[in-house]
């Protein structure tokens, strides 16, 4: 790799970066892999490869840097070890954008378009990226639109993976217009009508059917009861949250916060994720005073607490949430189901077994057994703990269960001022384009937000502060073509790449 070829890679890297929060400069992803592909275009595959990964370690270290803050500060590891685990991660990570520029260099060898394989491929692997190894869609490019509210709207239909693939095709457009005037062989420049009209016609059509579903929400809506709710978000360090010495104090602060409530109308208070530091099933005077929260507001409360089973000698715990009626009866309890690698759990921990979790309290969490609305009423919630949120199958299960509202309890503490928390609630925003429900989201630490079913974020908190977010929810109905059929879309798109692939196999035998 030369010089040149080094800094567009860089390049690239740094356009993906400032397209998410905290520069949040979502534009640029439209001509962020400008760079990269002119930088691979006449490169073998092992250049490619560098190339793509390069670009990767960039573009990764400006997006989940903030591990590193985690491992230090709570893990009490060494500065070396949080950077180290970081960068672990980080070249993982970076082995999909090399995967891809060596995807686009094999199929155009083979004579295949770019601007047709590109997409695919990209997709594809942001798809498999997903799920593999329990799964991280942290970064996806999708996640950078989440303020364009009309391009968006496609995500009811295709999830995440359409405007991801829109995305990467707009890129292969404004990079063949390049190279069209740049280097045209014939010495004319030669823009490449058909694939550009394509490209102004997707946008067209998917930013016409934006306008259209965000009009057409307002009609859908109309005839259901607005439902007033309270997120109380208590701002609790970490570093004290699970000291039993604090932990009155933790429920004094929530039970005062949540005091706004009462004279209200309010019929639905959430607290974020553990903001009951103790075990709640054991029913002592810290339960008790919790369910009289429920009784005084007469609404019904929402919160946070580790749990644990009993199986023979052996206990489980459980990262959990509680639903209490405004008469103080247990509505039911969920389980994470998907739990944080190394938060919560160690993987493979006989192998690992010098490694000690970041979540105190309690030993290896347990995952839940199944992903289950719970009742309120005639209404039902769906709950996402925490990193719960990033994975669209699980809100997308919740709603195929019944569910009218999505509720994201959190801890982002963790993160402390860096840009994890404003990357995580943008990614709660396509939980709610995508299955058509209301998403609210109760952080410890913030940012708490209301979310209605266009997307558009109706409130929301600041970073390290202590109060409540008063709104309207409605618990809706209609079911979406995602929420039916799922990830579809991406599969369609992995399908059709190996289709290429063998294609492009017969081709090189010829």
């Amino acid at each position: 790799m030369n010089k040149k070829d080094l800094l567009l890679s860089l390049l690239s890297g740094l356009l993906v970066c400032l397209s998410f929060p905290k520069a949040d400069l979502g534009f640029l992803i439209w001509i962020a892999l400008v760079p990269l592909l002119y930088a691979i275009r006449d490169k073998d595959l092992p250049v490619a490869f560098r190339t793509g990964f390069v670009a990767g370690l960039v573009y990764n270290i400006g997006l989940v840097y903030w591990i590193v803050f985690v491992i230090v500060q709570y893990g009490h590891l060494p500065l070396y070890a949080g950077v180290s685990v970081m960068l672990l991660l980080v070249m993982y990570l970076s082995l999909y954008p090399a995967l891809f520029c060596v995807g686009v260099v094999y199929f155009k060898r083979r004579g295949m378009r770019t601007v047709l394989m590109a997409p695919l491929l990209w997709t594809a692997l942001e798809y498999v990226k997903a799920y593999l190894f329990s799964g991280f869609p942290w970064e996806d490019l999708a996640y950078s639109q989440h303020g364009y509210l009309s391009l968006i709207q496609i995500a009811d239909i295709t999830g995440p993976y359409g405007i991801t693939f829109l995305i990467v095709f707009l890129n292969c457009v404004f990079y063949d217009c390049m190279c069209g005037l740049l280097t045209s062989p014939t010495g004319k420049r030669k823009l490449p009508l058909t694939e550009s009209i394509v490209g102004v016609g997707l946008i067209l059509l998917v930013f016409g059917y934006g306008v259209y579903r965000v009009d057409s929400l307002k009609g859908e809506e109309e005839g259901l009861d607005p439902v007033n709710i309270l997120l109380v978000q208590g701002n609790i360090d970490q570093s004290v949250k699970w000291s039993p010495e604090f932990q009155t104090e933790t429920m004094d602060i929530y039970r005062s916060l949540s005091a706004d409530a009462s004279g209200r109308d309010v019929s639905l208070i959430v607290w974020p994720e553990t903001a009951a530091p103790f075990y709640f099933q054991d029913y002592d005077d810290r339960a008790r005073d919790l369910i009289n929260t429920a009784r005084e507001a007469g609404a019904w409360l929402l919160f946070g607490s580790p749990s644990y089973d009993r199986e023979g000698q052996n206990i489980f715990f459980h990262n959990s949430a509680y639903l209490l009626s405004p008469d103080g009866i247990i509505s039911g309890r969920y389980d994470k189901v998907h739990l944080v690698p190394f938060g919560e759990y160690i993987p493979l921990r006989r192998l690992l077994f010098f490694i000690d979790k970041l979540v105190v309290g309690a030993g290896d969490f347990k995952p839940g057994d199944e992903i289950m609305p719970l009742p309120m009423g005639d209404n039902q919630i769906g709950i996402l703990i925490c990193y719960e949120g990033i994975f669209p199958e699980i809100a997308r299960e919740y709603r195929q269960k019944g569910a009218g509202l999505l509720v994201n309890i959190t801890n982002d503490a963790w993160y402390g001022n860096t840009s994890a928390p404003y990357q995580h609630l943008t990614i709660a925003i396509f939980r709610a384009i995508e299955n058509r429900t209301y998403m609210i989201r109760a952080a410890n630490t913030g940012i708490s937000a209301i979310v209605n079913t266009a997307g558009e974020v109706v409130s929301r908190t600041g970073l390290f502060e202590r109060g409540t977010l008063r709104g309207t929810v409605k618990f809706t109905r209609h079911s979406t073509l995602y929420s039916r059929y799922g990830n579809i879309f991406a599969c369609f798109c992995t399908g059709f790449l190996l289709i290429g692939f063998l294609v492009s196999l017969r081709r090189k035998g010829r």
